[in-house]
């Protein structure tokens, strides 16, 4: 029979139909198994692997190509072995993968793998690079994936020039989800940077003692800096170089008002410097930073080539349906 894996979100109407599929050796087609409720625990022993790793969230196992999408309308059953593709990692990719796993999509997140421990959306996983332009378009043909949709950190550049390649190469359509951008908060003073090198220069002069939250990436920008102590917060543990005098501490968001508030009075803080990351996750430093007096200084986002984008996880739902149903 090969390997399998268990079709889940089949839909027939309002009650739920249970699949699992058979690709036969050496051939395209699949053989569908129609499992009754009474075959359930059979679905926990369909496992197997294939080319890659993929996690099926909630149930531990490693998915071979993962699951098909299939929707039983007025007792036919159609198949749609066309997926959606999210480069994800953020709050964003999650939602939207929670979402569209929810109406019975099959979605494929990948991630970097560049956090030791990361949360895992819904549906497929997979992690680790593409090969670059080439190795991503290769893969979106293989795959047959009807669309992506990058979801990735706001200063994920490497990734999003990428996928702008891959996709134009492989002619399959290309959605950016971006959370908004920050903007200045009343009260704070606020000063723009354009990049993490340009904030390293713009720093000396405007405190003594730093909290430093732009992440572990990009932090040698600040390593030449003799004269002043930074408080240094990321999720994982950083690279050197890095500044002379430091602390380091390990932490994941979100934060709350009181408790950064707390941080930069227990340290005491005199400057704040981040990445124009958005989101509410991690804005609680602004506004403490504002109570506090603090000055801040943000790292603006970089410039995306033109592609079509929204700020709204909605929005990328019905992107979504919209071309799997021209599929």
């Amino acid at each position: 029979m090969g390997h399998v894996g268990v079709v889940t979100g089949v839909l027939h109407h309002t009650r739920v139909c249970r699949l699992a599929r058979a690709p036969l050796a050496g051939q395209r087609e699949r053989r569908l198994l129609a499992l009754g409720q009474e075959h359930l625990d059979r679905v926990g022993e369909l496992g197997g692997q294939q080319r890659g790793v993929r996690r099926c969230r909630g149930s531990g196992r490693t998915c071979p190509r993962g699951p098909s999408v299939a929707q039983c309308l007025s007792h036919s059953l159609v198949v749609v072995d066309y997926p959606l593709l999210v480069l994800g990692g953020t709050a964003e990719a999650r939602a939207l993968a929670a979402e569209l796993v929810g109406r019975g999509v099959r979605v494929v997140s990948s991630l970097a793998g560049r956090v030791a421990a990361p949360r895992l959306p819904e549906g497929e996983v997979r992690i680790g690079g593409f090969g670059g332009p080439e190795g991503l378009a290769a893969w979106l043909r293989e795959e047959r994936i009807a669309a992506v949709v990058d979801a990735t950190h706001p200063f994920a550049e490497r990734i999003s020039s990428s996928a702008v390649d891959a996709t134009h190469r492989a002619g399959v359509p290309l959605l950016r989800l971006e959370r908004p951008g920050w903007s200045p908060h009343e009260g704070v003073e606020w000063h723009w940077a354009g990049s993490l090198d340009e904030a390293a220069t713009m720093l000396p002069g405007m405190g003594e003692r730093v909290f430093l939250t732009t992440g572990r990436q990009g932090l040698a920008s600040f390593a030449g800096n003799v004269t002043q102590w930074f408080l240094i917060r990321c999720v994982d543990s950083p690279e050197p170089p890095l500044p002379a005098r430091h602390e380091i501490v390990l932490s994941r968001g979100p934060y709350t008002v009181e408790g950064e508030r707390a941080v930069m009075r227990r340290h005491g803080i005199d400057v704040l410097v981040t990445k124009d990351s958005g989101g509410s996750m991690t804005a609680a430093k602004l506004e403490a930073a504002g109570e506090l007096g603090v000055p801040v200084l943000v790292v603006r986002r970089p410039r995306r080539t033109d592609v079509a984008t929204t700020t709204e996880v909605g929005d990328a739902v019905r992107w979504v349906l919209t071309r799997l149903d021209a599929k």
